[in-house]
C-alpha cells in the first residue's frame, strides 16, 4: 500500500536523493532548475510517496513562476523509485496533487515533458510560451485548472517574485 503525504522539510533530503537517483546530479544544470534557484516549491502540492515500511518510492514538487504577466504553477520534478515504476506511483501523485491545485488559487499549469505520456492528465502543448533555453518548444505542456486560463497567456517563463506561496 502506498500513502501520499505532504513533503515535509524532514523529507527534503530523502527527496534530493531520489530525484538524483532518477535523473542523474546533473539534473539541477538544466535550463528550468534557474527558475527555482532561491524560490521555494509550493509545499501545499509538493507531495511524497512511501510504502508501507515508511520507504520513499515517489516524490513530486510544484514551484511558482511568472508567463508574462501571469502566475502558473511549474510541475517537476515528479518521480518514482526505478523498482517501483510502472506501478502508477506517478500518476497518482501528479493526480492528487492537481486535484489539490484545481481547489487552491492557481489557475494553470506548465512543464516541460512528453505530451505522448502527460496528455493522459489534460497536458497540451503550449503555443507561445518560452522557457529558458534551451528548452525544446514542443515539450512545453500546460493544463488549465480554471476553463480559459491559458487564453492569451504567452511569454517568457521567469522566475518568481512575490510573496511565498502555500
Amino acid at each position: 500500500m502506498i500513502t501520499i503525504a505532504p513533503e515535509t522539510p524532514e523529507d527534503s533530503w530523502e527527496v534530493e536523493a531520489l530525484y538524483d537517483l532518477c535523473f542523474a546530479p546533473g539534473r539541477t544544470a538544466l535550463s528550468s532548475y534557474r527558475l527555482r534557484d532561491e524560490v521555494a516549491a509550493v509545499r501545499a502540492l509538493s507531495q511524497v510517496a512511501r510504502d508501507e515500511m515508511g520507504i520513499l518510492v515517489g516524490a513530486i514538487r510544484f514551484w511558482p513562476v511568472h508567463v508574462g504577466r501571469e502566475d502558473a504553477l511549474l510541475l517537476g520534478p515528479v518521480a518514482a523509485h526505478p523498482t517501483r515504476q510502472g506501478e502508477g506511483i506517478g500518476a497518482s501523485l501528479i493526480r492528487d496533487s492537481l486535484w489539490k491545485a484545481e481547489h487552491s488559487h492557481w489557475e494553470r499549469v506548465l512543464l516541460v515533458g512528453d505530451a505522448p505520456y502527460y496528455r493522459r492528465f489534460g497536458f497540451s502543448k503550449l503555443e507561445g510560451v518560452e522557457m529558458p533555453p534551451p528548452t525544446n518548444p514542443d515539450r512545453i505542456l500546460g493544463l488549465e485548472l480554471t476553463p480559459g486560463a491559458w487564453t492569451g497567456v504567452s511569454g517568457e517563463v521567469t522566475k518568481w517574485i512575490g510573496a511565498p506561496q502555500g
